[in-house]
């Protein structure tokens, strides 16, 4: 697992593409494990601030309850349909798949917030690439790096 500033100094450039791409609109969205395996999608809020990557959470919400049985997570940016009548113009989407650890919050601005940092295994990037014609996947993984598929 690397901490988000570990991912950033490994892949400065398509670190910087994620962190552009979650920060389009304020709500993602994070998937969770219930207790019976089956996943669940939740909406949420993510910082990066000082090297990591966090997410905070109300206290007594399902999401607390799946990560305190189970840490794996997946978080989907926001995404952006394409200009009318530019297909080519999307802008892409980005994935990020790891281990949400609790950390303090002594300043959380909801009494008994909860607060987690991600720990990542998987970045990915999805976009068009500069002739708009194929789908360009950038994809890293901690310790095999980044590869780049493109398809039609």
């Amino acid at each position: 697992m690397a901490s988000w500033i570990e991912f950033f100094t490994a892949e400065p450039a398509l670190a910087r593409q994620v962190e552009e791409r979650f920060g389009i609109r304020k709500h993602k969205t994070l998937a969770t494990l219930r207790k019976d395996g089956s996943p669940r999608i939740s909406g949420i809020e993510v910082e990066f601030a000082d090297g990591e990557l966090l997410l905070g959470m109300m206290p007594g919400s399902l999401k607390v309850h799946d990560l305190e049985r189970d840490p794996r997570i997946a978080l989907h940016s926001p995404t952006d349909d394409p200009p009318p009548g530019n297909p080519r113009g999307w802008p892409g989407e980005a994935k990020l798949a790891g281990y949400a650890l609790e950390v303090d919050f002594p300043d959380s601005p909801v009494l008994g917030g909860r607060r987690f940092r991600v720990d990542i295994t998987e970045a990915v990037l999805t976009h068009l690439n500069e002739a708009g014609d194929q789908l360009v996947v950038e994809s890293w993984h901690q310790g095999k790096g980044t590869r780049r598929l493109e398809r039609r």
